[in-house]
């Protein structure tokens, strides 16, 4: 299996976005700080999370963070991943259509739009080694990481069962961080 190292910067990143106040803009939208700090988190979860080797077609292949759907970060996540790396995989951010594949992802982002909703995308990824983020409550059909807005801060829930059974293991220390875990069925 793949590890990606655990940083200090990013338990520091995590630590301390959890108390990174936002504020919900009109009917809802994400104002551009709330977008920014999930467009970190995407990025940020990486290191502690562990995919397969067989995730990564070689050692150096890039490492993709997709996104389904409407994009709510704009050049903000390009700038984020902008040079970085994960272990020795460049990463990269891709928009994809509505017909297009999740092959190649490792995070998938999946938000609502008019030809795809976030079901749609995650159903996609189903069984793929592949961590789902959303960011609204889809019930028990949300992604493994779902952002949740709580006290006017940006936080999020974990499924580690849906991550389990599509071959992702996500690291203690993420799970601590979490506003809920979901435990897998036994």
């Amino acid at each position: 299996m793949a590890v990606l190292k655990l940083t200090r910067i990013g338990v520091a990143f995590l630590a301390s976005g959890l108390w990174l106040a936002v504020s919900a803009g009109a009917q809802g939208a994400p104002t551009a700080l709330e977008a920014a700090v999930k467009a970190n988190y995407l990025y940020k979860f990486a290191p502690f999370v562990t995919w397969p080797a067989a995730a990564f077609a070689t050692p150096t292949s890039p490492f993709s963070i997709c996104v389904a759907g409407p994009d709510p970060f704009g050049r903000v996540l390009d700038d984020a991943v902008q040079g970085q790396t994960i272990d020795e995989h460049p990463i990269t951010v891709r928009r994809l259509s509505a017909s297009e594949s999740i092959a190649g992802c490792h995070v998938l982002f999946a938000g609502a739009s008019p030809t795809q909703s976030p079901t749609d995308a995650l159903k996609a990824a189903a069984g793929a080694p592949v961590l789902t983020v959303t960011d609204q409550n889809l019930g028990g059909s949300g992604g493994m990481i779902q952002f949740v807005l709580q006290g006017g801060k940006v936080r999020f829930s974990i499924d580690a069962g849906a991550a389990e059974a599509s071959g992702v293991q996500i690291s203690s220390k993420l799970l601590q961080l979490a506003v809920s875990v979901r435990k897998a069925a036994k």
